[in-house]
C-alpha cells in the first residue's frame, strides 16, 4: 500500500512554503505564487502514483525553460511556422518556407519552428538562428535538431507534445502553415479552434502552397464541402485562414494584421481592443454600422485605457471598447481587418515587431 503523507505533515508544509514566501522579497505576482505553490500541497492530498508526479514534474520543467527562454523576447512578434518534417532542401515547399522565414525577418518578427527537419529546417534556416527559436520534442525517431538551430541558446526540448504546443500558440503572433502530415493538420486545426471558441487571441493564419499543387485549396474545398454546407462551422469561421501561394502575400497578410490593430483584452464584460493610432469619428461610425451584429449591446466606442495595463507601456494606446457577444469570432477578425483598413499607421509601423 503507498504511504501518502498525514494532515499533520501537510500543515507543517504549508507553513513552511508560507515562511518562505514571507522571506522572499517584494514580489509583482507573490500572491499567483502563493496559489501555485498550495496548489501543489493540495494535490499532495489526491491518491496519485509515482507516474502522475513524473507526469507533472516533466510538464512543469518543459514550462521552466520556455518561459525563461521566451521572457528575453518577450516584447517581440513571432511568426510560428508549420510543416512537414520530410520536405528536403530540394523541394519548392522547403524553400518557400526559407524564403518566407527570411522575408518576415526583414520586417522585425521573429520566426519560431519545431526545431527539427523539413520545413522546420527551412524556417531557421531563412530566419537564421539569431532571429528564430526551435521548441523541438523529444521523439525515438526523426526529430533531431537541425544544424540552423543546434546548440542555440533558443532551442528548447520539451518533453510533451502539449506543453510544446502551449508556448507555440502562447508566444506567436500569426501562424504560417506549409503542406505536412498529421502533425501540421493538427496544429492547423488547434490554432482555428482555439480562435473560434474565443479562448486564444485572433491571429493571422496563412495557408501556403506551392504554385500548381493546390494542397490547402484541397484542404479548404474539404472544409467547404463537409463543414460549411452541413452547418458545422459558419461562413465567417472562413475569415479565420487565408490560403495564398504567394510568399509576398503571405508576409502582406500577417504585416497588415498589425498596420493599426496592436491586441485585445476582456475588462469585465467589455472587449477593449488596443490601437497604434486612434481612428476617426467617422470610421468608428461605419464599424458600427458594419459590425452591430456582434454586439449584445450599447456601441463600439473610443476609450482611454479602461484599467492599469499588466504593461505601462500600453496605458496610452487609443482604445475602442464593445459589448462583444463572445461568439461571432470570425466577425470579430473581420472587424479588426476593417479597423486596419479604416485606419492610419504611423510611419513606426513599418516594423510591427513591438508587442
Amino acid at each position: 500500500m503507498t504511504a501518502y503523507p498525514s494532515h499533520q505533515s501537510l500543515d507543517a508544509l504549508q507553513a513552511e512554503i508560507n515562511t518562505l514566501l514571507t522571506q522572499l522579497p517584494d514580489l509583482d505576482h507573490g500572491e499567483l505564487i502563493q496559489r501555485a505553490l498550495m496548489t501543489l500541497v493540495r494535490m499532495a492530498e489526491v491518491e496519485a502514483d509515482r507516474l502522475d508526479w513524473k507526469i507533472l514534474n516533466s510538464s512543469l520543467q518543459d514550462m521552466e525553460r520556455a518561459f525563461r527562454v521566451f521572457y528575453l523576447y518577450r516584447h517581440v512578434r513571432k511568426i510560428a511556422i508549420f510543416g512537414s518534417a520530410r520536405m528536403s532542401p530540394e523541394t519548392a515547399e522547403y524553400q518557400m518556407a526559407a524564403a518566407f522565414a527570411h522575408q518576415i525577418t526583414q520586417q522585425g518578427f521573429m520566426v519560431m519552428t519545431g526545431g527539427g527537419g523539413g520545413i522546420m529546417q527551412a524556417g531557421n534556416e531563412g530566419a537564421t538562428a539569431a532571429k528564430s527559436f526551435g521548441l523541438n520534442i523529444e521523439l525515438p525517431f526523426e526529430q533531431t535538431s537541425n544544424p540552423f538551430i543546434e546548440g542555440d541558446a533558443k532551442l528548447i526540448n520539451f518533453k510533451y507534445f502539449f506543453t510544446r504546443k502551449l508556448f507555440f500558440l502562447r508566444e506567436t503572433d500569426a501562424v504560417a502553415l506549409f503542406p505536412g502530415g498529421f502533425g501540421t493538420q493538427d496544429e492547423a486545426f488547434e490554432c482555428l479552434t482555439l480562435m473560434q471558441t474565443g479562448k486564444s487571441p485572433l491571429i493571422p493564419v496563412v495557408l501556403v502552397d506551392e504554385p500548381g499543387r493546390g494542397y490547402w485549396k484541397s484542404w479548404d474545398a474539404h472544409i467547404r464541402e463537409h463543414l460549411l454546407k452541413t452547418n458545422l462551422i459558419s461562413p465567417d469561421d472562413l475569415s479565420l485562414y487565408t490560403i495564398t501561394d504567394n510568399i509576398d502575400v503571405a508576409c502582406e497578410v500577417i504585416m497588415s494584421f498589425y498596420q493599426v490593430y496592436h491586441s485585445s483584452r476582456y475588462v469585465g464584460d467589455r472587449l477593449v481592443i488596443r490601437l497604434k493610432s486612434e481612428l476617426s469619428d467617422a470610421a468608428v461610425e461605419e464599424l458600427n454600422e458594419t459590425f452591430h451584429d456582434i454586439l449584445v449591446q450599447g456601441r463600439i466606442e473610443k476609450s482611454p485605457a479602461v484599467v492599469s495595463e499588466p504593461n505601462p507601456e500600453l496605458d496610452g494606446l487609443p482604445r475602442l471598447v464593445m459589448h462583444f457577444n463572445q461568439r461571432d469570432l470570425g466577425r470579430l477578425y473581420q472587424l479588426i481587418c476593417a479597423i486596419n483598413q479604416l485606419g492610419a499607421p504611423t510611419i513606426a509601423d513599418a516594423h510591427p515587431e513591438k508587442k
